[in-house]
């Protein structure tokens, strides 16, 4: 069994945010003019940049993230944050004109409502210098699907780094803005959201017309779903229960930051899907996209404790 004793180097290129999470009733939302919510409003930052950054650093890897935020008083939060997990904010840029932010709302079964504030992300453009030095040594790289990743996926390209990506919600194949992500991808993931009832065919869609390696698809409270284009048959990784369901937001952000730390150390994406799988699944018993993280030693211990042992 690996545990420990190898730290792989991962850049993030990704979103950095402040999120505001707050609980209700349920879904859809009931009109009233002030709901009281004592010790259930927090806000923190998060961001599918940081959230990945965050779970790999628990899980033992060395991150370079290189992300965007404004000057004010949310990039400060933010970058403290960072600093204090280890993580260097040497390559946080700040040229947008404000930091982006999110609220979540979430109910009792852990379904969310997310609404997302980029401010000026998808204008501002990364700075090639920066990112080079970032990724000069790097084992791979995961390249957030944020506008200012996809003239930087060339550089990653040219230096021979895996390059891995999360393009969440797609539904269709040749989507102009994904695709940039695509035609260059090794790993994919992405959310089962919109193609409900048709991964499977849609995984080999996506196979048909790029050169990807792996694909996985999250699928919610079903498992995960994995696909080597030049292995056979899609599977499905089941999922598991390890604790009680609190906040879903950051799920897929853990499974694939997971799935990433176990297939740098291993190259085996069947292991690392599994393991990923029990990652996300505590994940998620926690409020908040950027908690819930366990470390590696955590997890295996995690999964020794339900049968699941891997040599």
């Amino acid at each position: 069994m690996l545990v420990g004793g190898f730290m792989s180097k991962i850049l993030v290129c990704g979103l950095v945010n402040m999120e505001t999470t707050a609980p209700i009733d349920a879904f859809p939302i009931e009109y009233r003019p002030i709901d009281y919510k004592f010790f259930g409003v927090n806000s923190y930052p998060a961001g599918v940049g940081l959230n990945v950054s965050l779970a790999l650093t628990s899980l033992g890897d060395e991150v370079s993230l290189c992300s965007m935020s404004g000057s004010d008083s949310a990039a400060e939060v933010i970058k403290s944050e960072l600093v204090k997990k280890g993580i260097s904010i040497d390559y946080i840029l700040s040229k947008n004109k404000s930091t982006a932010q999110s609220i979540v709302l979430f109910d009792n079964n852990g379904r969310r409502y997310v609404i997302c504030d980029l401010a000026d992300n998808q204008d501002v453009e990364y700075d090639t210098d920066v990112f080079r030095k970032a990724i000069s040594d790097c084992d791979i790289a995961c390249m957030c699907n944020i506008n200012y990743s996809a003239h930087l996926l060339s550089v990653a390209k040219e230096m021979n780094i895996p390059i891995a990506t999360d393009v969440h919600c797609l539904c269709d194949i040749h989507d102009e803005y994904n695709s940039r992500f695509l035609k260059v991808a090794d790993i994919v993931f992405l959310s089962n959201e919109n193609i409900i009832a048709r991964e499977e065919a849609f995984v080999r869609e996506l196979a048909s017309v790029y050169n990807i390696k792996i694909i996985v698809v999250g699928m919610g409270d079903k498992g995960a779903l994995l696909y080597i284009p030049e292995g056979g048959e899609p599977e499905l990784i089941p999922s598991v229960y390890t604790r009680p369901v609190i906040n879903t937001v950051g799920a897929g952000d853990s499974l694939y930051s997971a799935f990433i730390h176990f297939y740098a150390k291993t190259r085996d994406p069947h292991l690392s899907l599994q393991r990923a799988v029990y990652f996300a699944s505590y994940k998620i018993g926690e409020n908040g996209a950027a908690k819930g993280f366990l470390s590696e030693e955590e997890l295996l211990n995690l999964m020794n404790n339900q049968g699941e042992i891997y040599e």
